[in-house]
């Protein structure tokens, strides 16, 4: 018995949407939001956020807001646009949820979850990429609000967001380098070689000093991916490019340890501070 009039089999196997479904059908109009709706959009966000144990409601404006056991409930105006169905469940649309987010994340998850939500390329290895929200129209959805909580935080992740971002760990150390005063490392630059040959997609690239950076995280583990990688990093090194690694453990070692690797790369290519 999660809360009142909701009764669940024992040990029954949920997932998110199972468990948010019945909120949503008990005759008041409730709409799945914050960081329940980003679970089910696919956002991604900090640890503590993925394994909700209440979960968010949102009631329009002038109703009561939702108070129940599980729930976190609020209470805000919505328009039509901005709510849209999951399997039948009401949830907030990802542009509504991004904004909402801005109450809850710091400020370089929520660009890592505009960055999800803009992500497009059209690569040759791979189907092309879509973008959940347009770059363009995330911008104008955000300037188009007035006296929201939240609402800086967010105008300030829009631009600071960029297209191509693969993941979060990628979106933090490409605002680790501009925080750091580096000249600007773009998403998924490519790096040409001669005709008929292989396009490079660096995670990060600085086109000017031909310097380049990769997030190794666990998906290259595995044997397919250390043999696309190692072709990759021999294209890369025979077009004149630098290319800087980094790796969990160097992340463990601290912000100053990776800048100074990159810092080292772009100065052996001929940049001065």
């Amino acid at each position: 018995m999660p809360s009142r009039e909701i009764r669940v089999p024992r040990d029954a196997q949920q997932t998110l949407l199972d468990r948010v479904r019945p909120y949503t059908e008990l005759g008041i109009e409730n709409y799945v939001s914050h960081t329940t709706a980003a679970i089910l959009h696919g956002i991604p966000m900090p640890y503590v956020h993925e394994r909700p144990r209440l979960v968010h409601l949102t009631r329009p404006a002038g109703t009561s807001i939702p108070r129940r056991k599980g729930i976190l409930g609020h209470k805000r105006e919505l328009a039509t646009g901005e709510f849209m169905l999951i399997d039948g469940v009401p949830v907030t649309t990802p542009a509504r949820t991004f904004l909402d987010l801005a109450e809850i994340l710091e400020l370089d998850d929520l660009v890592a979850a505009a960055d999800y939500l803009v992500c497009e390329h059209d690569r040759e290895f791979e189907e092309p990429k879509l973008a959940i929200v347009k770059d363009t129209e995330l911008v104008a959805y955000i300037e188009s609000k007035r006296f929201l909580r939240g609402l800086a935080k967010a105008q300030e992740a829009v631009n600071l967001m960029r297209v191509g971002a693969d993941s979060p760990r990628e979106t933090r150390l490409r605002l680790l380098l501009q925080r750091a005063g580096l000249p600007e490392f773009k998403t998924n630059q490519k790096i040409l070689g001669g005709p008929g040959d292989p396009i490079v997609y660096p995670d990060l690239g600085c086109e000017e000093f031909k310097v380049c950076s990769e997030y190794e995280g666990e998906v290259h583990l595995t044997p397919e991916k250390q043999l696309y990688d190692r072709n990759r990093d021999t294209r890369t090194a025979a077009r004149g490019w630098q290319q800087v690694k980094v790796f969990n453990k160097d992340i463990l070692r601290g912000d100053a340890w990776v800048v100074e690797m990159v810092r080292q790369a772009l100065a052996r290519h001929g940049w001065t501070p």
